[in-house]
């Protein structure tokens, strides 16, 4: 039933533990297991630096951070993770993840494979996005209906890429039947990458377990109707 899925359930106003380290540690202490020793700072700055980069501290960096550690080691933490955030390849890295999620390629997919050439544009403004902290709020809104947003403006049009990101192939397919593919998928992309709910079963019916209906397929569906690609 609906009301027993944790993930639909409203989200309770007071927790115990103000982080998920707190929830981690408390399963960590009833199980009665020791956490393993803080980590040494050389293999911090590392563990840090792929993580939110993607790439292997510098020689010069590696030894600034020991440097700091000696002197501070909650400063040096703290300034190291800021340092980082601050580095456009943190966008570089991190938007890898989403471009996962939207489903993003240069090419177009099945058997005919065209070139998207601009694709790339929709790929930055992702990096852009991460690397300006933009509120996830407005990435939402921007991708789905960022030309209706902010008509005119440029990067408001490129985040709308999001609605092209799904394989696309039209050659042996009638055009009526290739419109209906599309704005299918459209409606999938939604769903999957802002709810994390596939949305091709309700089209036919009501989902046994998400609580989509049909009905709301088809809110959504006549929203993107008129999307025409450019």
């Amino acid at each position: 039933r609906e009301e027993e899925i944790w993930a639909f359930r409203p989200l309770r106003e007071t927790f115990e533990f103000d982080s998920v380290d707190g929830f981690v540690d408390d399963r960590i202490k009833a199980a009665g297991i020791e956490a393993a020793a803080l980590a040494r700072p050389r293999q911090l700055i590392r563990r840090a630096t792929f993580d939110l980069t993607g790439l292997p501290p510098s020689q010069s960096e590696t030894r600034e951070f020991l440097a700091a550690w000696e002197q501070d080691q909650s400063q040096a933490w703290s300034d190291l993770i800021d340092q980082l955030l601050s580095s456009p390849h943190y966008g570089e890295r991190w938007a890898q993840h989403w471009l996962d999620v939207v489903r993003y390629a240069d090419t177009a997919g099945f058997s005919n494979d065209y070139e998207r050439s601009n694709a790339w544009r929709y790929r930055d403004y992702v990096i852009r996005s991460l690397n300006n902290d933009k509120p996830y709020d407005l990435f939402i809104q921007e991708q789905i209906a960022g030309d209706e947003l902010r008509p005119g403006d440029p990067e408001a049009i490129v985040a709308t890429g999001f609605l092209r990101m799904g394989p696309w192939g039209t050659a042996m397919i009638p055009q009526d039947e290739a419109r209906q593919l599309y704005r299918d998928d459209v409606v999938h992309g939604i769903g999957q990458s802002f709810l994390s709910i596939p949305m091709r079963c309700c089209k036919c019916h009501d989902h046994k377990f998400d609580p989509i209906p049909t009905r709301d397929y088809y809110r959504i569906y006549a929203a993107v109707s008129a999307t025409q690609p450019a």
